[in-house]
């Protein structure tokens, strides 16, 4: 990747840190978003206020990144979506990724993050299998089904 450096990566880590460990001090709640999400959804009113906020901070920061790297003349860094992907593909790999959360009982942040830093095994390979997972996923679209 052309536009990678270091610090970009550092500072989306370190943010990703912070937020994970502020939401368990101030919360209590480990920083796994498809429990989030899945909690906004099911209708329980208890909790709606965090979610719902920490849910908005997650694509208002997208956004503002976005916005400020084109403020600043680095939009050639910003990533864009794929073009010309079938649509059932991206469908079904959603569909998929849902399927998979709720089966692992979490996502690569309560996992992956959160999981894994507090040491815990069913963290650690849940993590393993979601990695083992999404580099077969991409052999199997790039080199057996052939869309690049």
């Amino acid at each position: 990747m052309e536009s990678f450096t270091p610090y970009s990566a550092l500072a989306g880590g370190l943010l990703i840190g912070l937020s994970a460990s502020l939401l368990l001090w101030f919360n209590g709640r480990i920083a796994g978003i498809s429990g989030i999400a899945r909690g906004l959804l099911s209708g329980d009113r208890s909790g709606f206020l965090w979610r719902a906020l920490f849910l908005l901070g997650l694509v208002g920061g997208a956004w503002f990144y976005y916005w400020l790297a084109a403020r600043a003349g680095h939009s050639e860094s910003v990533p864009v979506a794929r073009a010309g992907f079938p649509p059932v593909l991206l469908i079904a790999g959603g569909l998929a990724v849902g399927f998979g959360t709720a089966l692992g009982r979490g996502c690569t942040s309560g996992h992956g993050v959160c999981g894994m830093a507090r040491l815990s095994p069913r963290s650690i390979v849940a993590t393993l299998i979601f990695l083992a997972t999404g580099i077969a996923t991409t052999y199997v679209v790039r080199h057996v089904l052939g869309f690049q």
